[in-house]
C-alpha cells in the first residue's frame, strides 16, 4: 500500500544491539545476559554446556527477532559448549578478542560450594572456576563480573590444600589480583527490586591497565548510590517487594484453569492480567498468556495436608521459615526446607526443588512462572525442556524450575550492569574526551580573516 508501512515488516531495534560489549560464561537459562542487555550492554556470545538451559537461552537471547539478542559470531555454532570445550576449539578465535571485550561474566557451578548442598571440595564442578579464569586470561577483558552463592566465602575442611581449608573466593580473587584491582561484596538482590531474599556473593574486577579514575572507583558504592533512581525508573517502591505483589495475579482462585498448552493430563492457570505495578512491569510486552504456568498434579491427600500446613504455618507465624520438628513429625514429614510463603515479604531463596516452597494461600506448590516471577524474569521470557526430573537425574538434567532457581534475577542484573556502564564506562570516556577537548590548541585568526569576520576592524 502506497505511503503505508506495515507494522510487521518495521525491524524493531533489539535492546542491548550497541553498548559495551560482554561474554557470558556458564550462562545458564540467561537471567544475567538478560538484564544486561536490558541495560544498554551489548552481549556477543554465552558459553553454556546443559542442552535445556541452552535452549531457553537460545530461544530467548539468540534468535534475530528475539527482544534481546547476541551478536552471535559465525565462528561458534550456537549450540550447548562447556567453557573447557571452547578454550581447546576456538582458541585461536578467543585469542583475537584479547583486550577487545569490555567485561567477562559469569556464574561458575556453586553446587560444590553451596551451604545447602554437601560443601565438597572434591567436586569436580568447583573446577569450573579455573577453567573461568583461563578465559579471563585469554580475553583480557576491561571489567570481570562474577557471581555465586554465599558459600563460595566460607572456608571448609580440604585435605588438598597446604592449610587443610579452602576458601574458594579468597583464592578467586587472589587469582585476579596480578591483573585486576579486585572488589567484591555480598548483595541481597532484594534490594533490587528483585521479591526474593536471595543473598549472593558477586565480584567486580577492574583490569590495573584502566586510567588511575577507574582503577580508583569503588564500583559497589557506585551501584549503592544507584539503587533508588533505578527503582524509580522502574516505578517499584523502595520498600521490599512481597511476594503476593509480585505473583498474586497468578493465583488460580481468580483466575481458574484451563488444560496445559504444552503437557497432557495438566492444567494451565488461565491468566488475565495484571494487578500491581510490579507485574505489569513483569507482564509488559508479554503477548498472550504467560507460558510455563503449568498447575502441579497433587494427590487430594497431599493437598489437604497442604492447605493445614498453611493454616499452621499463619497460626503460629511461621511464614517463609521452615516447619518445626514437631510440626514435622505431626504431618509425618522428613523434608526440612518445606515453607510457606509469607505474601507481605520477598519469598526466600527459590531453591530448584519445587516442594521446598508453598503457596500463602492456595493448597499447592509453585508453578515455574510463579518462581520466575519471583526471580524478576519477564512473563515474554520462555523456559523450555522438561519441568522437573529426579533421582541420579538431577546432577545432570536441568529442567525448567531448575533452570529459574541457577539463574541470576535479571532485575538485580540490571541495576548492577547500568551502574558498571555508567561509572566504569561512560563516565571515563566523557571525562576523556573534555580533557582531550581542553587540550586541543586554537589556532589565532590571521589578519585577513579577523577584518573580513570584523568590518569595524578597518575603519
Amino acid at each position: 500500500m502506497t505511503g503505508a508501512t506495515s507494522a510487521s515488516s518495521v525491524k524493531r531495534r533489539k535492546v542491548g544491539s550497541a553498548g559495551p560489549t560482554f561474554i557470558d560464561v556458564f550462562a545458564g537459562c540467561g537471567g544475567l545476559s538478560l538484564g544486561l542487555m536490558q541495560a544498554g550492554w551489548r552481549g556477543l556470545f554465552a558459553i553454556e554446556q546443559n542442552k535445556d538451559a541452552f535452549e531457553t537461552l537460545s530461544f530467548n537471547l539468540a534468535r534475530e527477532d528475539s527482544r534481546c539478542s547476541f551478536d552471535w559470531p559465525r565462528w561458534l555454532p550456537k549450540e550447548p559448549i562447556s567453557v573447557d570445550a571452547c578454550l581447546r576449539d576456538y582458541q585461536s578465535q578467543l585469542v583475537k578478542l584479547a583486550g577487545k571485550i569490555d567485561m567477562l561474566v559469569g556464574g561458575p557451578p556453586c553446587q560444590g560450594f553451596s551451604s545447602a548442598g554437601r560443601r565438597d571440595p572434591a567436586d569436580p564442578r568447583n573446577k569450573l572456576v579455573r577453567s573461568y579464569l583461563k578465559l579471563v586470561k585469554i580475553l583480557q577483558p576491561r571489567l570481570v563480573l562474577m557471581e555465586n552463592v554465599r558459600g563460595i566465602t566460607a572456608s571448609f575442611a580440604d585435605p588438598t590444600a597446604a592449610s587443610g581449608k579452602r576458601n574458594y573466593a579468597d583464592w578467586i580473587i587472589d587469582a585476579l589480583s596480578d591483573e585486576y584491582v579486585v572488589h567484591s561484596r555480598m548483595l541481597d538482590t532484594s534490594a533490587f527490586g528483585v521479591p526474593q531474599k536471595r543473598h549472593r556473593y558477586f565480584v567486580v574486577a577492574i583490569r590495573k591497565n584502566q586510567p588511575a579514575s577507574l582503577r580508583e572507583l569503588d564500583p559497589f558504592s557506585a551501584i549503592d548510590n544507584d539503587r533508588h533512581s533505578f527503582l524509580y525508573g522502574k516505578g517499584i517502591s523502595v520498600a521490599p517487594v512481597s511476594a503476593k505483589i509480585a505473583i498474586s495475579d497468578l493465583e488460580l482462585k481468580t483466575n481458574g484453569s484451563l488444560p496445559s498448552r504444552d503437557t497432557m493430563g495438566f492444567e494451565d492457570i488461565d491468566y488475565s492480567r495484571p494487578r500491581t505495578t510490579y507485574q505489569r512491569l513483569m507482564n509488559s510486552g508479554c503477548v498472550g498468556a504467560p507460558s510455563s504456568t503449568r498447575l502441579p498434579r497433587h494427590a487430594r491427600e497431599i493437598a489437604a495436608r497442604f492447605k493445614k500446613i498453611i493454616s499452621l504455618c499463619k497460626a503460629e507465624g511461621r511464614l517463609n521459615i521452615s516447619l518445626s520438628p514437631e510440626a514435622r513429625a505431626s504431618f509425618g514429614l522428613r523434608k526440612c526446607a518445606l515453607r510457606v510463603l509469607d505474601p507481605d515479604a520477598p519469598s526466600p531463596t527459590i531453591t530448584s526443588m519445587p516442594d521446598d516452597l508453598l503457596h500463602y494461600n492456595e493448597p499447592r506448590t509453585l508453578t515455574v512462572r510463579e518462581t520466575a516471577r519471583l526471580q524478576s524474569f519477564p512473563d515474554w521470557f520462555e523456559f523450555k525442556g522438561k519441568y522437573t526430573t529426579g533421582g541420579k537425574r538431577r546432577r545432570v538434567d536441568v529442567p525448567r524450575y531448575t533452570q529459574v532457581a541457577n539463574a541470576v534475577p535479571p532485575l538485580a542484573a540490571e541495576a548492577i550492569g547500568l551502574s558498571l556502564k555508567t561509572h566504569l564506562l561512560i563516565k571515563p570516556l566523557i571525562s576523556r574526551l573534555a580533557s582531550a577537548q581542553r587540550t586541543i590548541p586554537r589556532k589565532a585568526p590571521d589578519a585577513s580573516t579577523s577584518s573580513r569576520a570584523n568590518p569595524s576592524s578597518l575603519r
